[in-house]
Order: C-alpha cells, then structure tokens, then sequence
C-alpha cells in the first residue's frame, strides 16, 4: 500500500469536508489508499459516535462510506488519465448518489474497515461500491455514484 492517502493530495481548497477534510479540527480525517485494485480505509469511532449504546450511528456510516468513496474516485480518475495525484488540474468528485444498506449493527469498539471496489470508472463519472465490516463482519454495504466537479465551482482559496 501507499504511504500517503489520497486526502493527503487534496490542495487546501478542497481540504475543509468534515469526514475527510485534513484541514478540519473537528473533522474525522480520513485516510483511504490503494491495496492492489481496491481501495481501504480504517476509522475508529470516537464514544459520541454512537447511535444506540454499543453501537455506530449511521450517519457516521453513511458519511465516511462517502467520503471514502469519492476519494477513491477521485484516485481512480488520476489513475484512469496515468498521473501523479499531486498534479494539476486537481481532479476532485462530489457525490450524485449515495445508496447505503445497513446489513448489521456496526460495534462502536474497535476499528471500522472499509473496502472498495471500482464498479465504473469513466472521464466525469465514477462508481464505488464499499464494504464495511468490523472484525470481520459485514455491517453495511454503499454504493456512492460520484461525479467531478467543473472548475467553474472550484471554491476560492
């Protein structure tokens, strides 16, 4: 795996998201690299994550199954176009759908690990479908349709 995650690479215009922004102090950071075709990412709930006692809530599992997601997108189109990610013009998605099926409760103790897979990968438009287990138990599945932003809604540094 890489050393550096493909948040590392975001310039400072697009490093404020909540669930993976580096730039946000309260944010939750997180971090996603390539293992072979796949991308993973690994989060360890704080004790205000929680929905029910013992457990995640799903807006977490919803927010960093997109975030992820659109990370991986965005490494999937430098990789499609066969460069760095650190060159320009930045290649940054948004999400146009998020689909998530909570499978079973996910434990708020120990680490949550992603998994994604590339399902389509064209110039504009990127498909990612994620799995997220705990010990080894499937807890969710998403599936994160993500488009690249123009330019034109670049934010001003």
């Amino acid at each position: 795996m890489e050393h550096k995650a493909f948040q590392d690479y975001y310039p400072d215009m697009f490093s404020h998201c909540y669930g993976c922004g580096r730039l946000n102090d309260h944010g939750l950071k997180i971090k996603s690299f390539w293992d072979g075709d796949e991308s993973v990412c690994t989060v360890r709930p704080q004790a205000y994550h929680i929905g029910m006692k013992g457990f995640a809530y799903g807006g977490l599992i919803a927010s960093i199954i997109d975030c992820h997601s659109t990370g991986t997108a965005a490494a999937a189109a430098y990789r499609r176009e066969g460069r760095a990610m650190d060159t320009d013009p930045p290649l940054r998605f948004v999400t146009a759908s998020l689909h998530v099926d909570y499978l079973k409760p996910t434990p708020i103790e120990g680490p949550i690990e992603l998994r994604s897979r590339l399902k389509e990968v064209k110039e504009r438009k990127v498909v990612v479908e994620t799995d997220l287990e705990v010990g080894g138990t499937l807890c969710a599945r998403g599936t994160v349709v993500a488009v690249m932003i123009p330019e034109s809604m670049f934010p001003r540094e």
